[in-house]
C-alpha cells in the first residue's frame, strides 16, 4: 500500500478526533444496554437509534485507524527551505492578470479546506505548482481555464 502523506497538524486533528470516538463507544454502549431494558426491540426507536449510531461511530474508527496506518506523517518545519514548492509548503502567488495575491498550503486531501486556504496535493494548482521555485511563473490549467501566476514565495512552516 502507498503511504498518503500527511502534515504533522492533519496527523494530529486525526487523532484528537479516533481520541474524542473511542470516549464516546461506551457511551453508545451504555444507551443501547438502557433501550434494551425498555423491552421489545422490534418498535424501540432509541434501540435503533443507538445501534445506528454505534455503526457511524465504528466506522468512523476504522476510517481514522486506516488513514494513519497508510499516512506519512511529513514535517515541513524541519526541512531545509530551498525555495522549491513542496507538499506541506506555504505558496504565496500572484495572479499574473489581476495582481491578486493569493497564499495556500499544499496538504494531504483530508486535510484540505479551500476556506482555510489549504489545497489538496491532488488539486490541479498543487499539481502544476509541485517542484517549481520561488519566482516562477506557472501556467496551470483550472475549471475555469488556464491561470497564470507568478510564485512570489515559498515557506515551509
Amino acid at each position: 500500500m502507498d503511504k498518503v502523506p500527511m502534515t504533522v497538524r492533519g496527523e494530529q486533528q486525526l487523532r484528537q478526533e479516533l481520541e474524542r470516538l473511542m470516549k464516546r463507544r461506551p457511551i453508545i454502549t451504555q444507551a443501547i444496554a438502557e433501550a434494551r431494558e425498555l423491552g421489545d426491540l422490534k418498535e424501540n426507536a432509541e434501540y435503533h437509534a443507538a445501534r445506528e449510531e454505534q455503526g457511524i461511530c465504528e466506522a468512523q474508527i476504522r476510517d481514522i485507524e486506516y488513514k494513519l496506518s497508510v499516512a506519512q506523517v511529513i514535517d515541513i518545519a524541519k526541512m531545509p527551505n530551498n525555495g522549491k514548492v513542496i507538499f506541506g509548503s506555504t505558496v504565496a502567488l500572484i495572479d499574473c492578470n489581476t495582481d491578486d495575491e493569493v497564499t495556500y498550503q499544499i496538504v494531504g486531501d483530508d486535510e484540505a479546506d479551500i476556506k482555510k486556504n489549504l489545497i489538496s496535493i491532488n488539486s490541479p494548482i498543487a499539481r502544476g505548482l509541485i517542484g517549481k521555485e520561488e519566482g516562477d511563473e506557472v501556467s496551470i490549467t483550472v475549471p475555469g481555464g488556464v491561470k497564470e501566476f507568478e510564485i512570489d514565495s515559498v515557506k515551509y512552516v
